[in-house]
């Protein structure tokens, strides 16, 4: 009897041994999933860089200041570059002060072409007055104003299907009360996301370029300006007295009859 219940005393440890080793093999491969899941989780994507760069909203851009020595052929390579780059010239202005000649061009080009329109256009300039480029992200702000759009038409769409289902002119002229706030929020949010994207696909460059003329040319400049000056002076000194000549020739018959009456004194 005390051998039967040793034996049964043995299995019954036996069995809960097992049952532990299963709970705990079972629990140990719950966790492991539990972190692979977690682990799967947390990588980020395999995307490449260019995919993730593609995602970003940068609006790029630049300004450049140099001097040359022919602004003729200066400007001719810079239009030639753009046109090459499929942008457009947005501004062009042209400066003229003692000594010197400048021309100061803006240039909306492709965000793409960017780079290469500018190297390009300054071909073979070494040195440079001003150099600045700026690239800004508004990736943050572009996702806001989507999202923000997005929520907005479909608050739209509900207010009109309660427009539809309006009873009375009073629930009527509130529904559209609240459509026409809502559109003129949406307008608006609309008129910033296409600044936005403007900005983003077409970069701007401001190209000023300037060429010094020489003293002496200057000197030759001033003299030349001066003999021009003087006549167009002399020629208006006559136009002045052919308009006055009536009271010239009355001067000049005075002159005379106060002459002639002091001769008649004398004698």
């Amino acid at each position: 009897m005390k051998l039967t219940g040793k034996i049964f005393g043995l299995l019954f440890l036996l069995i809960i041994v097992g049952c532990s080793d299963r709970q705990s093999d079972s629990f140990d491969l719950a966790t492991e999933q539990s972190f692979e899941n977690i682990s799967k989780q947390a990588q980020p994507e395999n995307d490449s860089p260019q995919e993730l760069n593609d995602e970003r909203k940068l609006i790029k851009e630049g300004s450049v200041e140099f001097e040359t020595d022919n602004i003729v052929s200066s400007r001719d390579l810079i239009f030639k570059s753009v046109k090459a780059h499929k942008g457009y010239i947005s501004s062009d202005q042209e400066y003229k002060s003692s000594g010197r000649v400048s021309n100061t061009i803006v240039i909306r080009v492709p965000a793409l072409h960017f780079d290469q329109l500018l190297m390009d256009a300054t071909k073979g300039i070494s040195k440079f007055d001003n150099k600045s480029i700026e690239v800004k992200d508004v990736t943050e702000e572009f996702l806001d104003i989507e999202a923000r759009l997005k929520t907005k038409k479909e608050l739209e769409n509900r207010y009109l299907e309660i427009l539809k289902q309006a009873n009375n002119v009073t629930e009527i002229l509130k529904v559209e009360e609240q459509i026409g706030q809502l559109r003129s929020e949406i307008e608006s949010i609309e008129g910033r996301l296409r600044y936005l994207k403007s900005k983003i696909s077409l970069s701007t460059l401001t190209m000023t370029i300037y060429q010094t003329e020489p003293n002496s040319t200057n000197f030759g400049n001033k003299f030349a300006d001066g003999f021009k000056n003087g006549w167009d002076n002399l020629v208006w000194f006559f136009v002045y007295l052919i308009n006055i000549w009536p009271f010239i020739l009355i001067a000049i018959i005075m002159i005379f009859g106060i002459k002639a009456l002091k001769k008649r004194k004398v004698k």
